[in-house]
């Protein structure tokens, strides 16, 4: 039984009324479970006004205080965890096995933020040449609006959140109206943990709402700074907005990553890189395979071996420990994925039983796809399969389209493939490896292209929620100027 839908406001939780948006399902049954919340227009404004009278109040409070009080955020958290990721695989069908180890960066992303202000990370000095100290201090840019998706929505939440609050920056949160329920969950734990220690009530709201929702705050101009994460014709809007404000905002946004297999490559460990980037998430996620890009020679072994591990998958509810594949989040985004498989016109290869019942959907290579018709995302678990007969055509595949999230590479040879690796056009790119997790846990995750704007990562979002401030004694003057004694006696 899900929750019921509450925002919270300036200090004060209420029921969010049914909007006009989508019925949410639940997604192992396609069983209707009533319509999105949305948080009325005057709630709205409510939180606004509360985010920047608390923004001045916020942003004083010491870094060493706000650490604190970020660890007790964790704390808080961490009794709660399990139960955010339930309600977050059973909303969004990703399996528990899958969902469990993202609930890590829900405790995670308060305890990083608060390492990072101890160790200083908003101070900086610098030393001019005569030895007069500069001071550079990143200070927040006041009420900051976090709008999350729908595949991973606490994780994420608790990425931005965390990293605003660190900054000094009252925090306003929209998680995507097809999973509200884990970041209400989460909302309620932060807050809690905030009141306790008398914390205003604006420093940490949340809303519920449509793409109207998330228009409306952030051309909002008491919202100073918009962190989105989501698809490509939400970014553009939100862009747009800012660019309209002048505010900064930190877009990731989709991708259509390519999987290069080597020549060398050890065919059932590619396939099990590809099957893993097919289905991980059940193929929603933003880094997940799009292209397949396989030696001719060894395309049909490849595919063989691939169809093998479909084979074995298993299909069914998301809160089951045995699940390997889940349901898609909702019967409008499995048809969506549906007609963009089919529009591709290629051979689609199929090989996991699913369940009748629910939004399941089979995981699907296409073969057969000319590379300049399999240029978007699909956001779900199929990709195309495109043989290459030399490494510079390999690479060209890979670059062949507008986004530049995230690129793989598998091959014996590991520097061989490091040398293709090298030539991707990509924020990130994994020599044979296929996890949702960075490479490092403080290396930035950069976009390129139509993947998004600016850097996330454990530095990187921290700083974004801020703007530098130098401060030093010059004592010098233009070379242009003419001293007279006059000017030199002149207070």
């Amino acid at each position: 039984m899900t929750p019921p839908h509450r925002d919270l406001v300036a200090g004060e939780w209420a029921a969010s009324p049914a909007g006009t948006g989508p019925i949410l399902e639940d997604p192992a049954t396609g069983e209707a479970l009533g319509p999105a919340p949305v948080t009325p227009e005057e709630r709205l404004e409510r939180a606004l006004a509360a985010a920047e009278s608390a923004a001045d109040g916020w942003a004083a409070v010491p870094a060493a205080e706000r650490a604190d009080l970020l660890d007790a955020v964790s704390g808080a958290l961490e009794p709660v965890a399990a139960e955010i990721t339930a309600l977050e695989a059973a909303a969004t069908g990703v399996p528990i096995r899958q969902a469990a180890p993202l609930g890590v960066i829900v405790t995670g992303a308060f305890r990083l933020a608060a390492e990072q202000l101890r160790g200083g990370g908003l101070d900086t000095a610098r030393t001019r040449e005569d030895g007069r100290p500069v001071e550079v201090r990143r200070l927040p840019w006041g009420p900051a609006l976090c709008l999350v998706p729908w595949n991973a929505p606490a994780p994420m939440a608790a990425h931005k959140v965390a990293n605003a609050l660190a900054a000094g920056c009252p925090a306003i949160l929209k998680p995507s109206e097809y999973a509200p329920y884990g970041s209400q969950r989460f909302a309620e734990a932060v807050a809690g943990a905030l009141a306790e220690r008398g914390v205003p009530g604006g420093a940490f709201q949340l809303v519920h709402g449509d793409a109207r929702t998330g228009a409306r705050l952030t051309g909002d101009p008491r919202v100073r700074a918009v962190s989105f994460t989501g698809g490509t014709a939400g970014g553009r809007s939100v862009a747009a907005a800012c660019a309209a404000g002048i505010k900064p905002v930190q877009l990731e946004l989709g991708g259509n990553n390519p999987l290069v297999v080597m020549p060398d490559a050890d065919l059932r460990r590619a396939a099990r890189a590809a099957v893993d980037l097919l289905t991980t998430l059940n193929g929603q996620w933003c880094r997940a395979l799009g292209r397949l890009i396989v030696p001719a020679g060894a395309l049909d072994p490849l595919l063989e071996a691939i169809g093998e591990r479909l084979a074995a998958l298993r299909a069914g509810p998301p809160l089951d420990p045995e699940t390997d594949l889940g349901p898609l989040v909702h019967s409008r985004h499995r048809d969506r994925v549906t007609a963009r498989r089919d529009a591709l016109g290629g051979r689609v290869r199929s090989a996991t039983t699913v369940p009748d019942r629910g939004n399941y959907l089979a995981p699907a290579l296409v073969t057969g796809v000319d590379p300049v018709d399999a240029t978007e995302e699909i956001f779900g678990p199929v990709a195309t399969v495109h043989p290459y007969r030399t490494l510079d055509e390999a690479v060209a595949l890979a670059n062949g389209t507008a986004y530049g999230l995230e690129g793989y590479v598998t091959g014996t040879d590991e520097d061989a493939a490091l040398a293709v690796a090298r030539r991707i056009r990509a924020g990130e790119v994994k020599v044979n490896g296929s996890s949702v997790l960075s490479l490092h846990l403080f290396a930035p995750r950069p976009v390129w292209g139509a993947s998004g704007l600016g850097e996330e990562g454990t530095a990187e979002t921290l700083r974004f929620f801020t703007n530098p401030r130098v401060v030093g004694v010059e004592d010098g003057f233009a070379l242009h100027s003419r001293d007279t004694p006059q000017s030199r006696d002149t207070p």
